[in-house]
């Protein structure tokens, strides 16, 4: 009864014009920056945070929150329609989303992510509405060694993700691992792997390693081709909906992602990104029906999990901010910049001291998630033209558009040619046949995989035994190795090697 008495609450704030119209800002700016390449949600965030200020706390909060899940809408777009993760957590949805742009099945492609994306969201919702006290004890019991065997378990399952040899893609994370550790150390300031490059001793974007390795890579390889070869949307648009049978396989997909997301997004160090990736990886080891497609040649579970787990995630990682005022991404670190600039304490008491601002937040998003669904099902038409765009005038297009997004971050020259490195560590990733997601995951888990390592080990005075002699840690990576032995295992690495045959 308290639950409804609160979400009563909670309506009755989101539901004032004032509120209203900073959700439907929030919303179209969040579709915007997903669609557009290179310009993500945490440089959004960043630049309008100024503009904050002068806003009462609670419309600031609905317009920054609309534009981090609207994000998770529009990124899908640009994954399907020109291979290009508007947002990191739309980087999953590229592998059959674009695979069905190419054979004319755009239209089911947006649908599938759209309705999996609102579906996932208003659950994501109601789990943080009905679960956020009880869920902190949970949360509570995560320390650093926790945190760090995690994010082991996270690499592990992206090693099971990869597609073609398991070699391969240890080698991507590692790579991404080893990208993720240039610049400032933390802890004694002094600058590592920058080779005296100014620019370097803040580390490499995420940005630049998306754009360069997706989008300018996805470009050379293009370019390479002779012109009858090269990839162009040739062939027709063959509906705008999903049929009877992508629905049937679309559902489970859609709950299987939304359970999966929602357990992820409210871990700190879990959130939209971990979940797509896990849940791609889940759907890959689920029996295939006869006549499927698949999975990276176009089949349509590959879309609508992977979006519905990062929507999902992206509603629950508000979880651990609003009740303990810890930060699981980037996004929550700029929310609670937002927090703070209002004088609100990020935490427990948020709920107690300030019930406006919690209920109204979360009722907001039942809101915002509707505004999407409105907004972005009726664009599909409109998206998909895209695809009639002759490469020539798309190609430069892509490559100005990815140009502007990388610059307007750091407003800096260095990161466009970074860009144009990685395009072209991206085209060898393309004639090495190399599964190049894993880099991604590698790359942004590193950095906190290292910060919680030292952390762990600071706290037990170097004692290595921390990770086994706590449960929860220890269990988690009880799960990675068991996980790792199963894939190894001959039966299952016979399947793997039959599932994807490397050409």
């Amino acid at each position: 009864m308290e639950l409804f008495n609160n979400l009563a609450t909670g309506f009755g704030v989101a539901f004032t014009f004032t509120n209203l119209l900073y959700c439907l800002i929030g919303c179209i700016l969040g579709t915007l920056i997903g669609v557009l390449p290179g310009i993500g949600p945490v440089a959004t965030i960043a630049m309008l945070l100024p503009a904050t200020y002068a806003l009462p706390p609670v419309s600031a909060l609905i317009m920054l929150a609309g534009i981090y899940y609207g994000a998770q809408y529009g990124g899908s777009t640009t994954a399907i329609l020109v291979n290009l993760p508007g947002e990191s957590s739309s980087v999953v949805t590229c592998i059959d989303g674009y695979q069905m742009a190419r054979q004319g099945r755009a239209g089911p492609a947006l649908a599938a992510a759209g309705l999996g994306s609102f579906f996932a969201g208003c659950v994501g919702t109601l789990i943080l509405a009905a679960f956020a006290p009880p869920l902190t004890e949970l949360a509570f019991k995560f320390g650093p060694a926790e945190y760090f065997s995690l994010m082991v378990l996270g690499l592990i399952g992206a090693v099971v993700l990869a597609s073609g040899s398991l070699l391969k893609a240890v080698a991507m994370i590692v790579l991404g691992l080893l990208l993720g550790i240039v610049g400032t150390d933390v802890n004694s300031g002094v600058a590592r792997y920058s080779f005296d490059i100014p620019e370097l001793t803040d580390g490499i974007g995420f940005v630049v390693i998306a754009m360069g390795v997706f989008g300018y890579g996805e470009i050379i390889g293009n370019l390479s081709q002779p012109d009858d070869e090269r990839e162009v949307f040739t062939h027709k648009v063959k509906g705008l909906w999903p049929t009877k049978d992508d629905f049937k396989r679309m559902l489970p997909a859609v709950l299987r992602g939304t359970a999966l997301g929602s357990a992820l997004g409210i871990l700190p160090g879990g959130g939209a990104l971990l979940a797509s990736f896990a849940s791609y990886a889940l759907e890959k080891k689920i029996r295939m029906r006869p006549g499927e497609v698949a999975f990276g040649k176009g089949n349509i579970r590959g879309v609508a999990s992977p979006e519905s787990a990062n929507n999902a995630g992206a509603q629950t990682s508000f979880i651990p901010l609003l009740t303990l005022g810890i930060p699981p991404n980037a996004v929550m670190a700029l929310m609670v910049g937002a927090m703070t600039i209002h004088n609100i304490q990020p935490g427990p008491q948020v709920m107690t001291s300030n019930p406006e601002l919690f209920w109204g937040l979360i009722a907001s998003m039942w809101i915002g998630n509707a505004m999407l669904i409105i907004l972005n099902l009726p664009l599909i038409g409109m998206w998909i033209k895209l695809l009639t765009v002759p490469y020539k005038f798309l190609f430069p297009a892509i490559v100005l558009f990815c140009a502007i997004g990388v610059y307007s971050t750091n407003n800096n020259t260095f990161d466009v040619w970074m860009v144009a490195a990685f395009g072209f560590i991206g085209y060898l990733f393309i004639k090495l046949r190399t599964e190049p997601a894993p880099l991604l995951l590698g790359f942004i888990l590193g950095p906190m995989m290292e910060e919680n390592l030292r952390r762990a080990l600071l706290l037990s005075r170097g004692a290595w035994s921390v990770f086994v002699t706590r449960p929860l840690s220890a269990g988690l990576l009880i799960a990675a190795v068991l996980l790792l032995g199963i894939v190894l295992l001959p039966a299952i690495k016979a399947k793997r090697e039959e599932a994807f045959v490397e050409d």
